[in-house]
């Protein structure tokens, strides 16, 4: 069985909340998996508890390194530094496990449920949540900063922003109008605060009807009496889901209660790690729609299991992208594979702009659908360019080719 000999972590300045695993073993092949926010901290953990516990270990032992890596003392209840370093390396074994099959990663995990899967556009702009910059205000009269600056357009005009994606063969979307109010009250949303919140699903419907599905993103920003009022009035505009609707979203029994006080349904929670956390909420009957960061959550090995406890309890899956093509390309193959995946998230404007930049392959989408990848492994990898461009900080352990 072929060893891990090297593990290589490449950052970049323009995206610090990136980073990017490289695992090298003997017979010559070169795993890739990615992870986001703290990027330093993982970077530490990585190459100083991670790399002397895998180094000289067989790659293919990808589920006792999972596990070994997922249960130190500390630092695996939450998606903590060694949760996000564990699930980047985890992701890594994968493509390496793909790679040597020369296989696809979704054949490799089981194989395929579906040939395609819908995709959604999660409306943010060009560098959301990847600058060094702090939260980004919308609503305040900024200038769009090119044709996909879907952030700004869905709070300009919503229903224009409808109509383009439908133009594309989007069917469904995903907006988050109401975080600016939270700023300030989180725990309270003013009659007028919710109008305003409520007049882009508003125009949405007015400008495409039903040729659309539309997801709320309330981003953990609320309490429980807040999120149930915005819930509430969202209903009327059949939302497909509102997604993470209460600050700790491992709250069950808050998350319970809020289900229970309204019909839009809920859908959680990309920032939570292990399969336990989602098992929980499940049998507190707290969630209508599962999603899950396999950047975040322990990787694919932890991922499947989520997968399948969302199976057993009949509650859709859907895969969390935001953050970096790594993340996109392995929750697509977790959505062709899972039974029960209805979507996988993209960003039409990363997509279009800095995704290419970064990786050789990405998803071909047509007609609103993401193709299943052929190629063996993830199906990806860094361009030389990356981790030899100027400003790159690549760091080694072991023994790098």
């Amino acid at each position: 069985m072929p060893k891990i000999t090297a593990l290589r972590t490449i950052r970049l300045p323009e995206r610090p909340k990136l980073i990017w695993v490289e695992i090298e073993t003997e017979d010559g092949l070169t795993g890739l998996g990615e992870t986001f926010r703290g990027a330093q901290a993982v970077e530490a953990v990585l190459h100083e508890q991670v790399a002397p516990a895998i180094i000289g270990r067989a790659a293919e032992n990808v589920t006792a390194i999972s596990r070994e890596l997922l249960t130190p003392y500390v630092g695996f209840n939450s998606s903590s530094a060694e949760t996000r370093a564990a699930s980047a390396v985890d992701i890594a074994l994968w493509d390496l496990a793909g790679q040597r099959q020369n296989v696809p990663l979704h054949v490799a995990l089981g194989g395929a449920m579906r040939d395609t899967i819908p995709v959604y556009n999660t409306c943010a702009g060009y560098d959301y949540n990847t600058s060094a910059g702090g939260r980004r205000a919308i609503g305040k009269g900024e200038q769009l900063s090119g044709p996909y600056d879907d952030q700004v357009a869905f709070m300009r005009d919503a229903g224009a922003l409808a109509e383009s994606l439908v133009g594309e063969g989007y069917a469904a979307m995903k907006i988050w109008p109401f975080d600016d109010f939270a700023v300030n009250s989180p725990d309270n949303i003013t009659l007028q605060d919710l109008k305003i919140g409520l007049e882009p699903f508003r125009k949405i419907r007015k400008a495409v009807g039903d040729k659309v599905e539309i997801m709320c993103e309330l981003h953990s920003l609320w309490g429980t009496f807040a999120a149930s009022r915005i819930c509430n009035a969202l209903a009327e505009y059949d939302v497909l889901w509102i997604e993470d609707p209460i600050a700790k979203m491992d709250n069950v029994a808050a998350l319970a209660d809020l289900r229970r006080q309204t019909r839009a349904p809920i859908c959680g929670g990309e920032n939570l790690a292990g399969a336990r956390q989602f098992h929980n909420l499940l049998v507190a009957d707290a969630l209508d729609f599962v999603m899950l960061d396999l950047t975040w959550c322990g990787g694919l090995s932890e991922g499947r299991k989520i997968a399948a406890i969302a199976e057993t309890f009949g509650r859709p899956l859907a895969p969390h992208d935001c953050t970096g093509p790594v993340a996109l390309m392995a929750g697509l193959h977790l959505a062709i594979h899972a039974p029960t995946a209805i979507y996988q998230e993209v960003v039409r404007a990363t997509l279009a702009t800095w995704y290419p930049e970064l990786v050789d392959r990405l998803p071909i989408i047509e007609d609103g659908k993401a193709l299943a990848p052929r190629d063996a492994g993830l199906g990806t990898a860094l361009l030389p360019q990356v981790r030899q461009g100027k400003g790159a900080i690549v760091r080694e352990s072991g023994t790098p080719r």
